[in-house]
C-alpha cells in the first residue's frame, strides 16, 4: 500500500482514545484524529516522531489522522483502519499464501446477529473463516496482542473454534505493523484469557498466522511470515 504526502509531527500527547495533540516541525500545534481505539501500550512516550494524513473531507472537524509513530527506530502502522486493506492485498499479491489459491474474498461477514468477521476466503469449495488483528505492541522482540484486555478478540476466537467445529476452514492472522518484532506471541500478562483461548482454539482447528510489515512513510505492506509461539510467555 502506498503512502503519498504523510505530514511530519511530535507527539504531544493523546487522549479521549480518539484524539491526539502533535506539534508540527515549525511548533504548531494541532489536534488530529487517532484510528486506532486500542491502548497503543509502548508507542505514546511524548515527543516520539509522527506522521499524519489529511482528509479532503471539508466536513471533517479534525482533518488530520494519526497513521504511524516511530519507537525506538522503528515506524509502527497505528491506522486499523488500513489492516484489513494490508491483507488482503497481500492475499492478492501472493505474499500470503498459507490459505492456497484463493478465487473469491469477501469481506465483512455476519457469523452471528451481534457479531462479524473480517473475511470469508473461498478455496475451490471449501470456505475459510478469517479474522484479523493489528498488532503494534512489541517487548522484549516478541510482537504481542492484544495491547489491553479484549472480551471481543476472545469472543471472535471462540466463533472460529465453532465455525472449525461445523467443518469449515477457520483461521486468526496477526498483522504485525512494526519491523523490530523476531517472534509472535500471545501477551498473557496482559490478557491471560485471551491467550489460553488462543491456545485452546487452535488444538481445536483454528489456523493462527503472523506476518510482518514493513512501514515507511512511503508504504506499507507485508513481507513474510513470522514464527509464532503460543507456550505461556513471561515478561
Amino acid at each position: 500500500m502506498k503512502l503519498k504526502n504523510l505530514l511530519s509531527a511530535r507527539l504531544k500527547n493523546r487522549y479521549k482514545r480518539f484524539l491526539v495533540d502533535v506539534v508540527l516541525p515549525d511548533g504548531t500545534e494541532l489536534t488530529a484524529h487517532c484510528p486506532n481505539t486500542g491502548s497503543m501500550r509502548g508507542c505514546l512516550e511524548p515527543g516520539n516522531p509522527v506522521m499524519l494524513s489529511r482528509s479532503d473531507n471539508p466536513a471533517r472537524k479534525y482533518p488530520f489522522s494519526l497513521e504511524m509513530i516511530q519507537v525506538d527506530g522503528f515506524w509502527v502502522g497505528i491506522n486499523t483502519g488500513l489492516t484489513n486493506h494490508l491483507v488482503r492485498e497481500a492475499i492478492e499479491n501472493g505474499v500470503i499464501t498459507d490459505f492456497g489459491e484463493i478465487y473469491r474474498i469477501q469481506a465483512e461477514i455476519k457469523v452471528s446477529a451481534s457479531s462479524r468477521l473480517d473475511f470469508l476466503l473461498f478455496r475451490g469449495p471449501e470456505k475459510i473463516y478469517l479474522e484479523v488483528k493489528n498488532c503494534t505492541l512489541v517487548e522484549e522482540r516478541r510482537a504481542m496482542f492484544p495491547d489491553a484486555i479484549t472480551a471481543r478478540g476472545t469472543k471472535h476466537l471462540r466463533e472460529l473454534a465453532e465455525l472449525s467445529h461445523a467443518g469449515h476452514g477457520a483461521a486468526i492472522f496477526f498483522c504485525v505493523q512494526r519491523m523490530d518484532g523476531e517472534i509472535f506471541a500471545p501477551a498473557t500478562h496482559i490478557d491471560p484469557l485471551y491467550a489460553r483461548t488462543l491456545k485452546e482454539v487452535v488444538e481445536q482447528g483454528v489456523k493462527v498466522l503472523a506476518y510482518q510489515a514493513l512501514v515507511s512513510p512511503a508504504e506499507i505492506r507485508l513481507t513474510h511470515a513470522m514464527p509464532v509461539q503460543l507456550v505461556q510467555c513471561k515478561i
